[in-house]
């Protein structure tokens, strides 16, 4: 069912979008803390790792296929917000014949790469067995993570965030009952969490179609507009390629990163796959803000209405910002506590503290370049956001990382500023591209009035 977002306050439309968008983004990121909590309760360290790891690898393409899923979203809400209905259909249609092609090459080329990936990945030798099979088993289940987002990206473009909120709700329930039934009482370890998540997603997937169908939730769909159309195509492909390539290489920076600290030994390795399964819950927001600033202001351009997009965007900002900061704060107190829920070996705890109370500065910068690259998807300008990752990652992010990782042996404090520091490049960026388009667009109508 469709939703307005164009009219009434701005700060309750960004509110009301985005609560139930912060939830299914929660029970999501319950998956792999489940995995992970779980896992550290009935197996060894090394289990642990192979989870972290794993899960690491499936986070990233999880991330792009939402990335690439923007493209649907951005086009289906211009749809909704000009009030053309057969362009609605036709990118909804285009969209599921795209993805289902893409997952079917993906779980391909990814079940030959299973060994190269975990080498790639300097995985420590005793938690090899436990990142293949967690790999084998959870790509296995990528058509039912596309299928997920499919539906996601429909919903959200016609301006409905609960209903996929609802459908990961079953799955985050079905995820930790099974991994208590295939970890604790069966004892299969890294492969029983791979198999608990997967199964999950299938569920989801299933129950999502079959309510989608049953309650005629996307009407006036018919069978001509599943046919691929190269100006659709290019649409979706125009916004969702190029957020897909920024959030693969931003996932690849953060791997590069995993792999210093696996490369510094097993409690370094575990105390890292913790720390980053923890800042993902914590930018839960910013990830909010960024998928609801995408759909929110594409409605309103679509509808004409640039000037309340702006004031989404920069509402979305403060938002952001308040509540970065006072993650950052809260964590300089309760990291040690917070990274011991994972873990008992002392080590690890120790090492978790250092490298989270640094890191998790990330939330209050990271926070407003995930708003700003938002507003550029809407735009159809998705490119900015890919530069200004890229850039923040090569220039700042990697060599920060590698740097301290070599030269502080004994704390990952200093390791844990190389996120916030590229952050910081990245806002530069996102500021001087949006004024610059601000006063082109100023221009142009100045000359055409």
């Amino acid at each position: 069912m469709e939703k307005n977002l164009t009219n009434g306050s701005i700060l309750k439309t960004i509110i009301m979008f985005s609560l139930p968008f912060l939830m299914s983004y929660l029970l999501q990121t319950l998956y792999g803390l489940a995995d992970l909590f779980i896992i550290g309760q009935f197996d060894p360290t090394e289990s642990t790792t192979a989870v972290s790891i794993g899960s690491q690898v499936m986070h990233m393409l999880t991330v792009m296929i939402v990335g690439l899923a923007m493209g649907a979203t951005v086009l289906i809400g211009k749809a909704v917000g000009s009030g053309d209905t057969q362009l609605k259909n036709k990118a909804i249609g285009n969209t599921i014949v795209l993805f289902i092609i893409i997952s079917v090459c993906f779980t391909a080329i990814l079940l030959m790469c299973v060994s190269l990936i975990v080498r790639v990945m300097s995985t420590p030798d005793e938690a090899v067995r436990g990142t293949r099979q967690y790999l084998m088993i959870c790509f296995a289940g990528i058509p039912f993570i596309t299928m997920y987002n499919i539906i996601c990206s429909v919903y959200r473009g016609m301006g409905d965030s609960k209903s996929p909120m609802y459908f990961v709700a079953v799955a985050c329930i079905c995820n930790i009952l099974l991994d208590y039934i295939f970890i604790g009482l069966v004892g299969l370890g890294p492969a029983g969490a791979a198999l608990g998540t997967t199964l999950s997603q299938g569920i989801s997937v299933i129950i999502s179609v079959c309510v989608t169908v049953k309650k005629q939730m996307i009407t006036g769909l018919k069978k001509e507009h599943f046919k691929l159309q190269t100006g659709i195509i290019s649409n979706i492909l125009k916004v969702g390629l190029p957020i897909m390539a920024q959030d693969a290489f931003i996932q690849i920076s953060f791997i590069v990163i995993t792999i210093f600290a696996n490369r510094r030994g097993l409690s370094d390795s575990a105390a890292v796959g913790i720390v980053e399964k923890l800042i993902g819950i914590l930018f839960l927001v910013p990830s909010t803000l960024l998928s609801s600033v995408s759909a929110i202001c594409a409605q309103n351009i679509g509808a004409g209405k640039d000037d309340r997009a702006r004031r989404t965007m920069w509402d979305s900002v403060f938002i952001a910002v308040g509540c970065g900061m006072f993650f950052a704060i809260l964590f300089q107190f309760v990291a040690a506590q917070a990274v011991g829920l994972f873990s008992s070996d002392p080590e690890v705890i120790r090492l978790g503290d250092q490298y989270m109370r640094s890191y998790v500065w990330d939330c209050v910068f990271a926070g407003i370049h995930f708003v700003f690259s938002g507003y550029f998807c809407a735009l159809s300008r998705s490119g900015l956001s890919f530069i200004h990752n890229i850039t923040s990652a090569l220039v700042a992010r990697i060599p920060i990382a590698y740097y301290t990782s070599i030269r502080f042996a004994d704390t990952l404090y200093p390791m844990g500023w190389a996120a916030p520091i590229g952050s910081i490049v990245s806002v530069i960026i996102c500021l001087i591209a949006y004024f610059y388009i601000r006063s082109k667009t100023e221009g142009d109508l100045r000359n055409d009035s």
